[in-house]
């Protein structure tokens, strides 16, 4: 329901993106946007409550696990398998993430993303901080719900693995529409393969580190790089 009513309203902004009298290209979107410009303080408090916010489903996942008897581990989170956790996602943030930006500059370049501005936060002390605690709630609610609970929830109701693959791919990729039609395949790519491995490995966890060392990398190299090289919109 959560992520579900997001890809309604990405659909409905990317509608908006096509009938404008702009090319997407020349259209932006912002990730991580000041939520109370010139007041530092009050922003920071917005951010952190909108963080908390879009994580709550994670909580209600977890819930809704043991109401069945069982715990986060059914899907594969805790710390059983850190080490190899961390190798597997870390392994899966450096060729996803750099793939990744390749086919989102290629999509741009080609007329059928937004420019993507990654964050646009007041350069202040908690602007980095903020930008780390966002790439975590990423990783945390679309894993867990898109990953771990969707596919394990399909299985029991007898959808086959590949239709289960492409239902959790086609949801992952139809919140990210307000991007473009880039953002909508690249994720539902990304999609594809984390489910194919999550139905192997049985583990939410390394797409979780994974997905977080990916958004972190993007959200942080902006910050840094935005505006001092040329290949970046």
């Amino acid at each position: 329901m959560s992520l579900g009513a997001s890809g309604v309203s990405a659909l409905v902004s990317y509608i908006g993106s096509l009938t404008a009298h702009q090319s997407l290209g020349s259209q932006s979107v912002i990730l991580n946007g000041s939520r109370a410009p010139g007041r530092p303080l009050l922003d920071l408090f917005l951010q952190l409550v909108a963080i908390a916010s879009a994580a709550a489903p994670v909580l209600l996942v977890f819930y809704l696990l043991a109401r069945d008897g069982e715990g986060p581990s059914a899907i594969g989170v805790d710390f059983s398998q850190p080490w190899r956790d961390l190798r597997r996602g870390a392994a899966l943030a450096a060729v996803i993430g750099g793939a990744g930006l390749g086919l989102y500059l290629i999509a741009y370049k080609s007329g059928v993303a937004l420019n993507v501005v990654a964050e646009s936060l007041p350069d202040i002390w908690w602007r980095i901080p903020v930008l780390l605690l966002s790439a975590l709630q990423n990783g945390l609610l679309e894993e867990v719900l898109v990953t771990g609970y969707l596919l394990t929830r399909l299985k029991k109701l007898g959808v086959g693995s590949w239709q289960a693959v492409a239902i959790s791919a086609t949801l992952r990729g139809s919140y990210h529409l307000y991007q473009g039609l880039g953002g909508f395949l690249g994720n539902a790519a990304m999609g594809v393969i984390f489910a194919v491995l999550f139905l192997r490995w049985k583990r939410a966890t390394p797409m979780i580190i994974a997905h977080t060392l990916i958004d972190a990398v993007a959200f942080v190299g902006y910050a840094v790089l935005a505006g001092h090289v040329s290949w970046l919109p």
